[in-house]
């Protein structure tokens, strides 16, 4: 997005919260009603998070709209009013969303938190090629611009990570409510943890130790904490074309390993995965990002959890793993 075009969001941003804010505080009912704390997030992961610690004190709103694709995902002057109606704004990193530091800079400080999830953690470069030590990740493109991986929440040890500098926020606007939410975020990395234990307990008994994900480089954290090659078809650029020879490339490493299955990923068409079956007969199973969910999962109350234990059981199959 361009900056004049931010400028033009900002501006009409300002002038609907001048004119509108009064009159919508007072006729809307819902989150904005109540005299609960204000959450905006921006991916699905930190909304998960986010309302697991916040229980019945705190209203969580998702700025992500279900079933969108969150990478090329602008926000619009109605997303821009939510921001500004919130205490707490939690995003996951600046390589994730572009925008959201450009998006806060005119909201003063003591009326919103800003939390960047990603605070402490380590990143990986996009860069393709680069071992990361328990496994080895292969991308598609040479040629990935300079930058960070931002898939920091598919390392289950960094999602723990992310649930503490979350709960730091939300301590930070509601101190009355303390123990209350850390006592809700103690138990939501208690989830985490022992899903991390058999993720390491499943995979480390795999006869395939190489993942061939047929979509973009989102699964390098998962597969450097659990010691897996991963192989993307792109790099981390969700919008990316896998090219004929790369195309070629992973037909001929699912020839050369003998896999038995190749894998897919929610809200990105299958044509690559499908292409690679029908050159192979590798079958096609699909991995979850977790970046978003459609309308209807999130109207069933999908968790990120559920969602992670679904990977886990396609890794399982797909990897050859003993269950």
């Amino acid at each position: 997005m361009t900056a004049f075009r931010w400028r033009v969001m900002l501006l009409l941003a300002a002038a609907c919260l001048v004119f509108f804010t009064g009159c919508s505080r007072e006729t809307t009912s819902g989150p904005a009603a109540t005299n609960r704390l204000q959450v905006v997030t921006t991916l699905f992961p930190l909304y998960d998070f986010a309302r697991a610690i916040a229980g019945n004190r705190a209203e969580v709103r998702l700025l992500l709209p279900p079933g969108s694709e969150p990478h090329t995902f602008e926000p619009k002057p109605e997303d821009i009013l939510a921001i500004n109606r919130a205490a707490l704004f939690v995003y996951t990193n600046r390589f994730m969303e572009p925008w959201a530091e450009d998006l806060v800079k005119g909201v003063p400080r003591d009326r919103l938190t800003v939390v960047d999830a990603s605070t402490g953690l380590v990143l990986l470069d996009a860069a393709a090629g680069h071992d990361h030590g328990h496994g080895a990740m292969e991308e598609g493109h040479h040629d990935e611009p300079s930058g960070k991986d931002p898939h920091i929440w598919l390392d289950l040890t960094n999602a723990q990570a992310m649930v503490d500098t979350i709960l730091a926020g939300f301590v930070a606007r509601d101190p009355a409510n303390r123990d209350y939410y850390a006592a809700n975020a103690a138990a939501y990395k208690g989830k985490l943890a022992d899903l991390d234990r058999r993720y390491k307990a499943t995979l480390g008994t795999c006869k395939n130790r190489t993942l061939l994900h047929a979509g973009h480089a989102a699964f390098a954290y998962l597969a450097r904490r659990y010691g897996i090659t991963y192989v993307s078809a792109t790099g981390v650029a969700a919008d990316a074309q896998t090219t004929p020879s790369r195309m070629a490339e992973l037909v001929k490493r699912v020839r050369a390993l003998k896999l038995q299955y190749n894998f897919s990923e929610e809200l990105v068409s299958p044509r690559v995965a499908e292409t690679i079956a029908t050159e192979t007969g590798a079958r096609i199973l699909r991995l979850h990002a977790a970046h978003n969910i459609s309308k209807d999962d999130l109207a069933a109350g999908v968790t990120f959890l559920d969602l992670m234990e679904k990977n886990l059981a396609a890794l399982a199959t797909g990897l050859q793993c003993r269950q």
